[in-house]
C-alpha cells in the first residue's frame, strides 16, 4: 500500500476540510493509500511538514486548504530533490490554483482526482529564496489578500476580501516606480499593480492572465500603470470577463525570467500570502512538480 501525507488547514473554507476528513480518508484508503494527517498549527508548518514527508519517502503529499496552504506545501516540496507527487483538495476562500487545474470544488470529488492517478508536470516560479505556483504580485491592492482576517474568511468567505478592499480603497491608487529587464527588453514606469502569473486564475479572477499555462515554461506579466480610481474600477470590471488584456491601459507579456528594480524593496504577495520585501530576479523553474489533475 502506498503512503500519503495529508496536510490540511483546520480553519480553511469555513472549516470544511476538517469536517470532511473521515470521508476523505476513506476514499484514499479505497484507492490504495495509507494516509496520515497533519493539521497546520503555525505559519510555515505546512512547508516544514511537506519537506519532512518528502524526506520520509511518502509517495504523495496532499495539500487540503486554500491557496496559502498550497503555497507553503509547494515551498516545502520544491526545495527537495525528487519530491513526491502533489494532490490538491481545494478548501480555501478563492482556490485559484484549483480553478486553473479545473479541479472539482467538492472536496470528495477532488479526492477522487487524486485516487484516479492522472498527473501533469507543472512549472513553479521563484522569487529570491521563495517559490510560488500561482502568482507573485506587488501593489497596495495585493495587500488585501493577506490582511483579511482568517476568522472573517471562515465566517463570510470571499466577502472578507471585498470588505478589506473597500476599507483600503483610498490607498490602493498610490503608484510606485519600477524598472523591469527581460530577455525581450527593458521597461520603466510608475505603476499601481505588478503581477507575475503562472496560471490563468489570480485573486478570484478566473482569466486574469488568459494566456498563462502551468506547463509552458513561461511567466505571464501583467502591469497596471499609474491611473485613477475610476479607470482602475473599469479595468477590474473588464478583468472579470478576461477582456482587460486588450485594453491599451494594460501592459501584458510573457517571459521566462525578469529582473526587478525599485527604489525600495517590493512588498510581495506570493500566492495570496505575505512574501516579504524583495528586489531582484524572478524566474520560472520548468516541470518542477508533478500534480494530480482531472
Amino acid at each position: 500500500m502506498k503512503r500519503a501525507r495529508l496536510i490540511y488547514n483546520p480553519t480553511a473554507g469555513r472549516e470544511l476540510v476538517e469536517k470532511k476528513l473521515p470521508l476523505l480518508l476513506k476514499r484514499l484508503e479505497k484507492a490504495g493509500y495509507e494516509t496520515s494527517c497533519y493539521a497546520t498549527s503555525k505559519p510555515w508548518s505546512a512547508a516544514e511538514e511537506a519537506a519532512l514527508a518528502a524526506e520520509r519517502g511518502f509517495d504523495i503529499v496532499i495539500a487540503a486548504g486554500g491557496d496559502g496552504t498550497i503555497h507553503e506545501v509547494v515551498n516545502g516540496l520544491a526545495r527537495v530533490p525528487d519530491p513526491p507527487k502533489l494532490g490538491i483538495l481545494p478548501g480555501g476562500t478563492t482556490n485559484d490554483l484549483a480553478r486553473a487545474l479545473k479541479l472539482p470544488r467538492d472536496l470528495c470529488d477532488a479526492c477522487d482526482v487524486v485516487a484516479s492517478g492522472k498527473t501533469m508536470m507543472v512549472d513553479v516560479g521563484k522569487f529570491g529564496g521563495r517559490y510560488f505556483i500561482n502568482v507573485a504580485a506587488a501593489g497596495r491592492i495585493t495587500e488585501v489578500t493577506y490582511e483579511a482576517p482568517s476568522r472573517l474568511k471562515t465566517v463570510i468567505g470571499p466577502l472578507a476580501y471585498y470588505a478589506k478592499a473597500i476599507e483600503k480603497l483610498g490607498t490602493i491608487s498610490k503608484p510606485f516606480p519600477i524598472k523591469l529587464k527581460t530577455p525581450q527588453g527593458e521597461w520603466e514606469e510608475e505603476i499601481l499593480l505588478f503581477i507575475v502569473a503562472n496560471s490563468v486564475s489570480v485573486g478570484g479572477f478566473g482569466r486574469l492572465a488568459p494566456a498563462a499555462d502551468l506547463s509552458d515554461g513561461m511567466l505571464d506579466v501583467l502591469i497596471v500603470p499609474k491611473t485613477n480610481i475610476s479607470d482602475l474600477l473599469q479595468l477590474a470590471a473588464l478583468a472579470f470577463k478576461g477582456e482587460h488584456v486588450r485594453d491599451s491601459r494594460i501592459v501584458y507579456f510573457q517571459t521566462n525570467e525578469l529582473e526587478i528594480d525599485t527604489p525600495e524593496p517590493l512588498k510581495l504577495n506570493l500566492d495570496g500570502e505575505w512574501g516579504g520585501e524583495f528586489n531582484g530576479r524572478v524566474e520560472t523553474v520548468p516541470n518542477h512538480l508533478e500534480i494530480f489533475c482531472p
